[in-house]
Order: C-alpha cells, then structure tokens, then sequence
C-alpha cells in the first residue's frame, strides 16, 4: 500500500482549514493510501497543538480529537535508520519517516525538504502538486 509522509505544518493547515489545498490533499492521501507517522512527528504535532493561538480555529478538545484520529488511522513507523541531509536539521526527521516507512511522496510546503526532490526515490511535492499528481 503507498505510504504518505505530511510536514507538520501540512497537517495542522488541514486540520484548521480542511477545504484548503493541504485539507483536499490530506483528504486524498488518507483515501488512496496510508499516513506515515513517527513518534517524534506525533510528539511535535502535539506540543504544537497545544499552542493557545489555535483556540480561534478550533477548541483544545478537536484538536485532542484529531491528533487521536491520526494516530489510530495512521502506521507508526519506527526509525531504524537516521538521516543528516537537510539542511534546516529538524527536517531530517521527515526524510527519516519516509525512509523508514517506503513512502511514496513527502508533502511539503517547507522549501528545505522541496529542494531535495526526489530523495531515495520519495517524491517531495507541495500539497498542490500532491493534488495534480494523484488525481
């Protein structure tokens, strides 16, 4: 089954904006395949999510909600084999996910990771570019 890896900041626009490009793009991902997720992506998710500035999109319990959704609807990669590559290094954990997980695609709105398109055989496209060349 083709495994999908989101940036961070990708999951959280679908989250606050689930008719937005990222929202349509995630959407998508969790129809033709499977989310990738790591322990460390899940732990940034939810320190992130716990930020008060959120509370103006959606209250503290739909995020709780929706970080609960994706892990259970999610494959929880473990990471066996790190990567030093990126050059922002908190990146490199995204390129260890897909990796470790067989990813298909990386989708990304980080210009760091864009860069490095295709890494190992894993596509790094924005949301939009995930749209065109899934549909």
């Amino acid at each position: 089954m083709t495994g999908f890896v989101f940036d961070t900041n990708v999951i959280i626009s679908a989250l606050l904006f689930n008719d937005s490009i990222p929202g349509r793009a995630f959407i998508r991902a969790l129809n033709q395949g499977r989310i990738l997720v790591s322990g460390a992506l899940v732990r940034e998710l939810s320190r992130v999510f716990g930020r008060d500035r959120f509370d103006r999109y959606v209250t503290r319990e739909e995020r709780d909600e929706f970080l609960g959704s994706l892990i259970r609807e999610s494959d929880l990669v473990e990471i066996t084999e790190t990567v030093q590559v990126c050059r922002d290094p908190k990146d490199d954990q995204v390129l260890e996910l897909a990796v470790n997980g067989n990813a298909t695609y990386i989708v990304t709105g980080d210009a760091d990771l864009l860069v490095l398109n295709p890494f190992r055989d894993v596509e790094i496209v924005t949301p939009a570019e995930f749209l065109k060349v899934t549909a």
